[in-house]
């Protein structure tokens, strides 16, 4: 059966002085983007988070199952939790099951296996994957998962940056006790990244190799 199809209304043309200019705009605001790791314990209004956590779900996704869910965290318990589990995996991580390649590339960072932003921050968001979507009272595959969630992360550190706020994607592996620490502990989904939001501290630095972006050239090829 044909799907119905709406007109699309809410698109706006720009003459081209003005999209290159919006394309400048958007480069100097998204070049202040930078990974922080001393946050403020300022609170942050939820209502500021559930809009950025609306616009990560705008992002394109396979056959729109919009294969996803955050799980956005302010109780002080279950940050606490979570660094006291997060740190317990890093210390066996920097302790040598990264590698020596891996922990290499990480010191000009100044990383190590202390994570008080995960209990300093106003905001942790766990976003997860899910393998099946329930629509109609069936369950259906999703498609293209891995880079459906991984769009709408980038969506999602993009409206926390663009709302005022400085972020830091956190990976722990392995990830599986987020599962449980955010009730989303099934056989359906899967955690995929955790997101720290707020307020930068007053001594926030951020390391000069981190700044140090490729060029237009070792990035793109037109042809």
């Amino acid at each position: 059966m044909t799907q119905a199809h709406l007109p699309l209304t809410d698109f706006i043309e720009y003459s081209t002085d003005e999209m290159l200019k919006r394309a400048q705009d958007h480069y100097q605001e998204i070049k202040r983007r930078h990974s922080i790791r001393a946050f403020s314990d300022r609170a942050v209004p939820q209502a500021i988070i559930e809009q950025c956590i609306l616009a990560a779900g705008t992002a394109p996704n396979g056959a729109n199952h919009q294969p996803w869910h955050f799980v956005a965290i302010n109780s002080p318990q279950i940050k606490a939790q979570i660094r006291q589990q997060a740190e317990a995996l890093e210390q066996a991580f920097y302790a040598g099951r990264a590698g020596e390649e891996w922990l290499d590339a990480l010191k000009p960072l100044g990383t190590n296996a202390d994570k008080p932003y995960l209990e300093h921050a106003p905001w942790l968001i766990a976003v997860f994957s899910k393998k099946r979507t329930e629509a109609a009272g069936e369950q259906k595959s999703n498609y293209y998962v891995h880079e459906s969630v991984g769009i709408a992360t980038g969506f999602l550190i993009q409206a926390l940056h663009h709302a005022g706020l400085g972020t830091l994607t956190h990976t722990p592996k392995p990830m599986s006790f987020l599962s449980k620490v955010c009730g989303r502990d099934n056989d359906n989904e899967r955690p995929y990244m955790l997101i720290i939001a707020g307020y930068p501290a007053d001594d926030a630095t951020i390391p000069q190799h981190a700044i140090d972006k490729k060029t237009l050239n070792e990035i793109c090829d037109f042809m």
